[in-house]
């Protein structure tokens, strides 16, 4: 198996829980920030630290991940909707219950088209996040 070039099918995808999604988004797009941050500037590990615990918080996902709700396809929406509905038993001090709840939708959205290796897609909304589409 290639965990890098993955392809799930989608009635598999379905089968999975929607918090296991979102655990698998959740280090796809920490990922992806960390190589942006890397690829954007020249900081000491201790300040790359810094920043990326910054972009990965849930305050940051949920209003990065409100301007990209516009651009998703009525299945990307079911799969962001499946993570944003899950119903995780404690949520961290810095984030309101709202804002958990938008960042697990958004991770739930990266681990669903991470398992479908549907990479380009992600770049392209992590582009429009982070760099607002560029």
């Amino acid at each position: 198996m290639d965990y890098f070039h993955l392809s799930e099918d989608q009635q598999d995808l379905l089968k999975m829980s929607n918090l296991g999604l979102a655990y698998l988004g959740d280090a796809v797009y920490e990922v992806m920030v960390r190589a942006w941050l890397c690829l954007h500037g020249r900081l000491t590990p201790g300040r790359l630290h810094r920043a990326a615990l910054d972009y990965v918080a849930a305050p940051r996902q949920a209003a990065l991940a409100q301007g990209l709700l516009p651009l998703l396809t009525e299945e990307e929406l079911r799969a962001y909707k499946r993570g944003r509905n899950a119903n995780p038993h404690a949520h961290p001090k810095g984030a309101t219950r709202q804002e958990y709840q938008i960042a697990t939708g958004l991770e739930a959205l990266f681990g669903w088209l991470y398992l479908q290796g549907r990479t380009d897609r992600l770049n392209e909304l992590f582009a429009h996040m982070m760099e607002g589409g560029d």
